[in-house]
């Protein structure tokens, strides 16, 4: 009985059914709840990451600095983990776990909870949000995740991180950037300024374009707006279908929705990327199921 108890554990159980998930107090609370005897030692061998870790690179020079940490001082802190069907998965302390190998320990002190697979993607999300910041292309992909795999709009998402709606809806706006160029904005070769100016613009050969000048000649995010203002006028000189009575009804979806917008034969073409972007789109327009 009490096993069954301590698989989660009832404040923990209540903050999961709040709105604003808090890495802090999620963790304050399985420790008070833990007895001492709940913390036991692991094998690192044993440990396999989160399979919904968002983060797919971790800073070499904090890794070392927490490795000496760790032998000077130990692990202060359990990780939190998981039983699974070989060894365990870590639900929080990746890095405590990478740093203690670095500094060649063989065992780390942990404490079991079975948390359900939605649990365990939320807090990876919120372990590396609150604590040390995703690059925007790994927060992005996460939150389409979320969005995805637990069913949220982006209010409901924006909520349990703790961010407003509009800095969800300008990271996922990210994902529509040519690969080549978000491997520029995870090198921070190009700011977030610059990479939302850029996911405005439809020609992915003038984006990727506009990312080498932006890395070559210091484009600032003005001159980007600017291209892109001049662009949209060009349009209807260079290409005559685009030339339509609905043009302005074009102009007025494409800034309402994010997206690429197509008036044409009496049909509205809307683009989107993945179901997620879907969800966006139809949430934009109040259209729920």
């Amino acid at each position: 009985m009490e096993t069954k108890k301590r698989a989660l554990g009832r404040g923990l159980e209540q903050l999961f059914n709040g709105e604003n998930l808090d890495l802090e107090q999620i963790e304050k609370t399985i420790y008070e709840e833990s007895s001492n005897e709940e913390i036991v030692e692991i094998n690192l061998s044993e440990l396999r990451p989160n399979p919904y870790q968002p983060r797919k690179i971790f800073d070499d020079e904090s890794l070392k600095d927490l490795a000496s940490s760790i032998k000077e001082h130990g692990v202060f802190q359990p990780i939190i983990a998981k039983k699974s069907i070989k060894g365990y998965e870590i639900i929080a302390g990746e890095r405590r776990v990478r740093a203690s190998r670095l500094a060649g320990l063989e065992k780390i002190p942990a404490i079991i909870r079975d948390f359900s697979d939605s649990q365990m993607m939320e807090i990876a999300l919120l372990e590396n949000l609150q604590r040390e910041n995703l690059n925007v292309i790994e927060e992005a992909v996460a939150y389409t995740a979320m969005l995805e795999k637990l069913g949220l709009t982006q209010e409901e998402l924006s909520k349990r991180v703790g961010k407003s709606r509009s800095h969800i809806t300008n990271i996922l706006g990210l994902l529509k950037l040519p690969k080549e160029v978000q491997k520029m904005v995870i090198q921070n070769l190009i700011t977030m300024g610059h990479a939302r100016m850029l996911s405005k613009l439809e020609d992915n050969d003038k984006i990727v374009e506009l990312a080498n000048r932006i890395v070559t000649e210091s484009l600032t995010v003005r001159d980007i707006e600017q291209v892109g203002s001049n662009e949209k006028k060009k349009k209807p000189i260079t290409k005559k279908e685009n030339s339509n009575e609905y043009k302005y009804v074009e102009e007025m979806l494409r800034e309402k929705l994010d997206t690429k917008v197509k008036v044409k034969d009496l049909k509205i073409e809307i683009t989107f990327t993945n179901t997620a972007d879907l969800n966006r789109i139809l949430e934009v327009l109040n259209i729920k199921e």
